[in-house]
């Protein structure tokens, strides 16, 4: 299948938006309550009217649904809850044919444990796949190999009465983890890759990139200090409780992913992003995606966390700026993992805060992920503990609600059954509150959130600044943080007012507000003045001249 390159050609991942579909919850069309690929094919001329570039698919793979897809037993497969590869196809060339570029997941350190490879490798200890798992004898007193604990709870390591030993599972029981020390297992993964590869997709959101290789079996020591959403999981999970030095993100991940590199390089046009979870997530972006032979860009979960005052966002940027070298970061402010933004950062139902954030994410350097109901702003669902299908949030009630709230379906029509996502019962319940905030509902309303959503990714789309530039930080003054963008002499100057109250800061005489911004972008610059109501917006184009020196 032919691939797009479009204007950007194949270096088109480099500052692309990618628009996050979680297939259950986007659009069913066979009235199971869930959605499905047939769903995503129906509603791709409204991705496209946002200005995104290219949508990312979260597991659609044959699974048990222990993790509701991020426990595949066949690569290759799509599970028949979500159609069949004759409908994937179909969605890669409707994809294309509006300028849409198609990536999906991955989930390459596990399986599920329903997986042909798992049942032959747990059956004995000499067979053909013996090794092709994390196997490890217990200890003398019978106790686990190490103590390593899964990020959903508890031990990491599961007793298998067929071969009595332990397995390796990072996420659920159900989730072995492959053994990436063993050359048989990666170039078997590779060969899954390379099947999605011929079938035409565009690149590939590789979950939990870093825990592919594991290290010694060596207990980890304690953290001295349990910080909340360091690695992405709450201070009341064990996981939390150690320093992972042996577990994850080992040295030896990154000869796999010089392999990946090495094979995505042969379908050009393609790309790559990595999320990371780890102590130091920023220094191990920094390392996958330095010097072009590793991943093309990757994210973490530093900006997915509850903080968000302009001192903590800009500390975080200026950190990975000044680590990340040649290498390129990918920003999200959302997904299928974390609680809505809306809710997170206390924005629900102010849009002036909300096109704030947005309009804060779209200016940074770096590609971008926008969660589905982002553009909506959708807030966090409040569910009950029997309507919960989440294992983490069952696991860790009353005290962490799981993910469920963040992934109930897309509300479309606001006063149709089921907000028109669904002709029967939804697999997740839609809240009443997210009728008012259904798309037809917004469509009608030119002040709407997803209007200006389009409107800020359609102008940042025509400055080459804002998609490839370099950057810039000031110090914080008054919770404004201001930032340039550089690139092939055009300077942008951008002014974010994360107060309540209006401010008024010097600027260049020679900025200029931009005729192609969109009304949101409601920040005046007059005589050397910026003016920014309570949490503004201002961009403005300004000579790169030294003597024009943003003096904040």
């Amino acid at each position: 299948m032919t691939r797009i390159m479009g204007r950007q050609g194949a270096d088109w991942w480099r500052g692309a938006v990618i628009y996050q579909i979680y297939p259950r919850s986007f659009q069913d069309t066979n009235g199971d309550g869930i959605g499905d690929l047939k769903g995503v094919i129906e509603r791709l001329d409204y991705i496209a009217s946002l200005n995104v570039d290219a949508i990312w698919l979260s597991p659609f793979f044959t699974s048990p649904m222990k993790d509701f897809g991020y426990d595949i037993s066949d690569y290759r497969g799509v599970d028949p809850m979500f159609g069949s590869l004759e409908d994937f196809d179909r969605l890669v060339e409707a994809a294309h044919a509006r300028g849409l570029r198609v990536t999906i997941d991955q989930v390459l350190s596990h399986t599920s444990d329903q997986h042909p490879w798992f049942a032959e490798s747990r059956a004995s200890r000499d067979n053909p796949k013996a090794d092709w798992y994390v196997w490890a004898d217990a200890r003398p007193d019978g106790a686990p190999p190490t103590n390593w604990q899964s990020v959903f709870g508890g031990s990491a390591w599961q007793w298998d009465t067929r071969r009595c030993q332990y397995y390796l599972h990072n996420f659920l029981v159900e989730q072995p983890d492959l053994n990436f020390r063993n050359p048989a297992v990666v170039e078997a993964i590779l060969g899954e890759v390379r099947f999605w590869l011929e079938r035409g997709v565009d690149g590939f959101r590789l979950d939990a990139v870093n825990f592919c290789t594991h290290g010694e079996l060596k207990d980890n020591p304690p953290r001295k200090e349990i910080v909340e959403g360091f690695i992405g999981v709450r201070p009341d999970n064990p996981y939390g409780f150690q320093l992972h030095h042996h577990d994850k993100t080992q040295p030896e991940n990154l000869a796999f992913l010089e392999k990946l590199r090495a094979l995505l390089d042969e379908y050009p046009g393609t790309t790559s992003v990595g999320e990371v979870g780890d102590d130091d997530s920023l220094g191990v972006m920094a390392a996958y995606t330095q010097g072009g032979k590793r991943l093309h860009m990757a994210y973490s979960f530093d900006l997915l966390g509850e903080r968000h005052d302009p001192a903590f966002l800009r500390d975080t940027l200026t950190e990975m700026e000044a680590r990340i070298g040649d290498g390129w970061p990918c920003w999200a402010l959302g997904n299928h993992d974390v609680t809505r933004l809306a809710s997170r950062w206390n924005a629900e139902g102010d849009a002036a805060k909300l096109r704030l954030y947005l309009a804060f994410l779209l200016t940074q350097r770096g590609s971008v992920c926008l969660y589905q109901g982002e553009e909506l702003g959708l807030p966090e669902a409040s569910l009950t503990f029997e309507q919960l299908v989440d294992p983490a949030g069952i696991t860790f009630w009353p005290a962490y609600k799981g993910r469920d709230g963040c992934r109930t379906p897309l509300p479309w029509a606001s006063r149709a059954e089921q907000a028109g996502f669904s002709g029967g019962a939804p697999w997740l319940p839609i809240p009443e509150a997210h009728r008012a905030l259904a798309v037809d509902r917004q469509e009608a309303d030119p002040e709407a959130l997803l209007h200006a959503t389009r409107a800020l990714l359609a102008f940042r789309r025509g400055q080459p600044a804002l998609v490839k530039g370099e950057v810039h930080y000031h110090p914080i003054r008054d919770e404004v943080l201001c930032l340039e963008r550089h690139y092939q002499g055009q300077r942008l100057l951008v002014a974010l007012n994360f107060s309540d109250q209006a401010r008024e800061l010097p600027a260049p005489r020679a900025a200029q507000a931009l005729d192609a911004a969109p009304e949101l972008v409601n920040g005046t610059w007059t005589n050397g003045r910026l003016r920014l109501p309570p949490y503004g917006i201002a961009i403005a184009s300004c000579s790169t001249e030294e003597d024009q020196a943003w003096d904040v």
